[in-house]
Formats: structure tokens, sequence, C-alpha cells
């Protein structure tokens, strides 16, 4: 039986987008949100649909100081019928309640964290667009709330859901973009909170995004964090290779990168359909060595946000890796003709993944 929650509708609704085809990405948010609180002793409660708006948090707030937060990002998909699905939450779920494990915050009842979703989806589903290639973006994440200076656990916390209708995530869609490999700074490392969908991650990666974009790149590959040797992840998407044929990427097994839903799903497709797939260490030095024999056949990132996202460039100091001549290659195309044909209810979902809102 799904979780009921209270719903507090907005006496303010927002215009929805007039042109879908310039929504952007994460620019806008809908009427509602969903919250929930968490007092130890107590544990969660409370959950219920109320207008979005600001939180009001105490200066002293642990967040602020701690970063004591967590996040994630999945879609809600409109098919030509009108219907609303969602793809594979479970595991977004799955990876919350591990990352929440990491920084010592509460773990949710994976029930109810579906039901959340869906229920907030379903007070929102006339935002969820319409056009080819949009979606209804939706974030969950927790903050650390209690009052005090110190460095501890919080007792206290918020879990919400906030929703944002998005095109692609890079203005120019599946045109293939260019990656710079970082040299000077690291992101993690072994033992760390690579593994952890944590805004700190993302803030410590910054510095290596802003150097990027001075340079007009689009992203940064980063190396590990002890040899700067071997490659981890893009900025805000897992990465592979297509190499003489076979596609690798880099394994999970020492806690740098982070477990993404569309990577792990990219590799069961793969393997569903014949490729040859590997999850190993993968060194800047064996890139470019099949570059130089001509065997680098493809590059391309994976992520929620940009589903897949063509590799054309990479570049390490003044060396180019000009990769498929700067051209989508055939493996990412179709991996995002089959993840985009399930999302959107273009194709038949053999694997099980699609979750129905409505």
């Amino acid at each position: 039986m799904a979780y009921q929650f209270p719903v507090t509708k907005t006496a303010n609704p927002k215009a929805r987008p007039a042109d879908e085809s310039k929504l952007g990405f994460g620019k806008i948010f809908t009427d509602h949100m969903f919250i929930m609180n968490y007092e130890e002793g107590k544990g969660w409660h409370n959950g219920r649909i109320v207008p979005y708006g600001p939180f009001e948090l105490d200066p002293s707030s642990m967040v602020f100081h701690y970063a004591q937060e967590l996040f994630e990002g999945l879609k809600a998909y409109r098919t030509a019928d009108g219907k609303i699905q969602l793809f594979r939450p479970q595991k977004n779920i799955e990876r919350m309640n591990n990352t929440c494990d990491r920084l010592c915050v509460p773990r949710l009842d994976p029930e109810v964290v579906l039901d959340a979703i869906k229920a907030v989806v379903e007070v929102e589903k006339e935002w969820v667009p319409h056009n080819e290639g949009t979606s209804l973006y939706i974030r969950p994440f927790i903050i650390a709330t209690d009052a005090f200076l110190g460095v501890h656990a919080s007792h206290t916390y918020i879990f919400a859901i906030i929703l944002s209708p998005v095109g692609s995530y890079y203005a120019n869609g599946m045109d293939p973009v260019k990656i710079y490999i970082e040299r000077e700074y690291v992101r993690c490392v072994k033992g760390g909170t690579g593994m952890a969908k944590a805004g700190g991650n993302y803030a410590a990666s910054l510095i290596g995004q802003e150097k990027a974009d001075k340079m007009g790149y689009a992203q940064v590959l980063w190396l590990d964090g002890v040899e700067r040797k071997y490659i981890d992840e893009v900025g805000a998407m897992n990465v592979f290779f297509v190499i003489d044929g076979t596609v690798v990427t880099p394994s999970l097994e020492d806690g740098n990168i982070l477990p993404g839903v569309t990577r792990a799903s990219c590799i069961e497709v793969l393997k569903a359909n014949g490729y040859k797939v590997e999850e190993r260490k993968i060194s800047i030095d064996e890139v470019k060595e099949a570059y130089k024999k001509g065997t680098l056949n493809e590059s391309f990132g994976t992520g929620t946000a940009a589903v897949i996202s063509p590799v054309g460039e990479y570049i390490d100091g003044d060396e180019k890796i000009v990769i498929n001549d700067g051209k989508i290659g055939p493996v990412a195309q179709f991996l995002y003709d089959e993840l985009t044909g399930m999302q959107w209810g273009k194709i038949e979902d053999k694997f099980g993944w699609i979750v129905k809102v409505d």
C-alpha cells in the first residue's frame, strides 16, 4: 500500500514555460516540493507536500559549517500517450542511502522515498514537459539542521524533493564535447567520499571546472588522487572508452567514483546486446597509446542529466586527442537511443526498469 502524504496547494501558481525548447537546465522550479523531518529518537516523520519556497534555518545550522548534506538526481518522462514514468528510481534511492551511511545521516525507508517521489510528481504532472528530449528533473536532498558549532553528526535533518522542467544538459545537445584533463588538482582519494553523492565532491571539482571553462572546454577529466595516472570520472559524468571494439570504463573498486545509475544501465544494455565490456583501471597513458595506434574508437560520458554525452576531444597540456573526427560514435548513439527509448516509452523495457507514476 502506498504511503499517503498531505498536500498544501500553493495560492499563487506560477506560469508554466510557454516555449519548451528554451527550458535550459535547472533554472525553472515547479509550484510544490516534498519535505520530511528527522529528529533523533523520533526518526523520519511528517512527510508532506507544500508550496515551493525558502527554508528558514538558523545561521549556525550544521549544513552551513560542516557540509553534512547529500543529494540525488533522476527524471520523470512523459510518453507519447501522455503517461508519466520514472527510470530506475530504486537505484537512486539505494545510492542515496549508501551516501547517508558514508556521511552519518540516518537512512530513509526506500518505499517511503519512492512514494514521495511519485506523489510530488503526480501533484506537479502538468509541469512534465512534452517536447522531444525534455523531462522533469527530480532533485531529492538532505541537509543537517542542528543549530550547533561543533564537529559531529547532526541530530536533526530535512529531506526534501524539488522539481525542475529541463531540456538538454549541454546547450549543443548530442554534439560531442571537449574535455580538459586536470593534472594539478584532485577530486577525491581512496577512502574519501568519491562514491557518495555529496555536495563537497562537487565543490572540490569547481576549481578544475573554472580552468576548463577559461580554455573553452565543457568538462574536466579527473585522475586518481594518488598516482595522478588512472582515470576516475568527468566532473558531472562517468566516462567510457571504446578501444579496439571493447568498451572500457573505470571500475568502482577503489571507491573514488560515483556509481552512476546511467553507467550501470549502459553496462547492462551493452552486455545484453553482445558488446564486450571491461570495468577496470584504465590509465590516461593507455588512452593516449590507443589514440596513437588508431584503436581509440570513441569516448563518451554518462549521467542522468545528459544521459549520453559523446566526447570529441581531450586536451592534456599541449597534447590534443581528437576522437572519431569529433563526431558521435556508433556505441554512444546506440546507448542513447536505447536508454532514451525506454525512458520516453518509445521502445520496450526488457529490463523492468520503468516505474509508472500514473
